[in-house]
This record gives structure tokens, sequence and C-alpha cells, in this order.
């Protein structure tokens, strides 16, 4: 796959450490570029709906940003965009980033013993061609109790601050507590390989 990606440039709008790991895990060459929009202010029913649409979002103000700075796209290249968004849904409520230290500690005692569910999006532009193309992904996680003093730690980390609904399955604290999870643990940190993969290649 690294081979390819020599043939095009990608763009990854996105400030996530995760998906940038995924990117990097998957062989592929980026530059990051991010948003910085209001999410707040963009509101969905379904969370399929909301993910999606915090993608497109995101990538209007990175190619509204592209446009302001005249950064022109080489013809004989193309440049790739690829926005996304998670969110969790417990008990059918949609949860974003925690607010507090308060919210992020009562969301995980919610998913101690219990089922959680993420949605994530992923949408690819070509820069050169306006082709957009963008999908969405949904796993199932299921927990084993999550003890007091697991939940402390997390807190004065301080990463479950900044993801969608506290949610972090790969942290070594949490990754033994997890029972069972239907989907892909890349799917859960913001990035579905499979999906990304499909969308890169169908946009070129």
């Amino acid at each position: 796959m690294a081979s390819i990606a020599n043939t095009f440039k990608i763009i990854l709008g996105s400030k996530s450490i995760a998906r940038r790991k995924i990117m990097e895990e998957m062989g592929y060459k980026f530059t990051i570029l991010t948003a910085d929009i209001d999410e707040k202010a963009i509101r969905k029913e379904k969370p399929e709906d909301l993910v999606m649409a915090l993608a497109e979002a995101k990538a209007d103000a990175i190619i509204s940003k592209l446009q302001i700075a005249d950064k022109q796209v080489n013809d004989h290249e193309p440049t790739l965009l690829l926005s996304a968004d998670t969110v969790v849904v417990y008990e059918g409520m949609v949860r974003e980033k925690p607010s507090s230290e308060e919210e992020a500690r009562q969301f995980m005692k919610d998913y101690s013993g219990k089922k959680a569910s993420t949605v994530s999006s992923v949408l690819v532009t070509n820069l050169q061609t306006g082709f957009r193309k963008g999908e969405w992904d949904k796993v199932e996680i299921l927990f084993d109790v999550i003890p007091e003093e697991v939940i402390d730690n997390l807190i004065k980390e301080g990463d479950v601050l900044h993801v969608a609904g506290g949610l972090i399955i790969e942290h070594p604290l949490i990754l033994p507590l997890v029972k069972e999870v239907v989907g892909t643990t890349d799917s859960v940190m913001g990035l579905p390989k499979a999906v990304t993969k499909r969308l890169i290649e169908e946009s070129l």
C-alpha cells in the first residue's frame, strides 16, 4: 500500500492522534490540516447522520482554508482530503467529547458492566475532480465492571477528556476490561481501515 501512496497526496483533516496512527499503520503518507469548526452547532437526530454531517462540515472548512491560502492542487498528482468523525451511543443517547472531568467520570461509570457503541464516519474528497464519497461504520462494545481506581487514573491522565464519549478501548487500563467487540477496534478509535482504504481507492 505504501507504493500506492506515492502516486497521490493525502490531507488528513483531523487533529486526532489515533487517526494519525491508523493512517501510518496503513502505510499512507499524509499532511495534517484541521477544520476548527464549532461541532456543537451541527445537530442531527440520528448518530449516523450526525457523524456524516460533521465530516462534511470539516471537509468544507478545510477546503475554504486551502482556497484562502491559494494553495494550488497539482494537476498531475491528485490530492485527497480525508475527514472523519466519531460519536459514542449509550442507551440511545449520542455522546461527544466530555465537557468536564465529572462528565467523563459519569460516562465511564455508565459503561461499567454494560454495552456502548461507536459510530464513525469517513469522508474522502478528491480536490482535483471534486468527487466526494463517505460512509459510516458502527461497532458495539461490551464491558466488564470498570473499577473506580481505573476511572480515577484515566481522569488523572486526561486523554479521555479529548475523545468521543470519554472512550479509549485500546488504553492498557481499559483493554483488559473489554469483554467483546462486535466490529473493529480501528473503527472505535475513529478510522475504520477497510472503509478508508476502499473510499480512497474509489476517489482516485
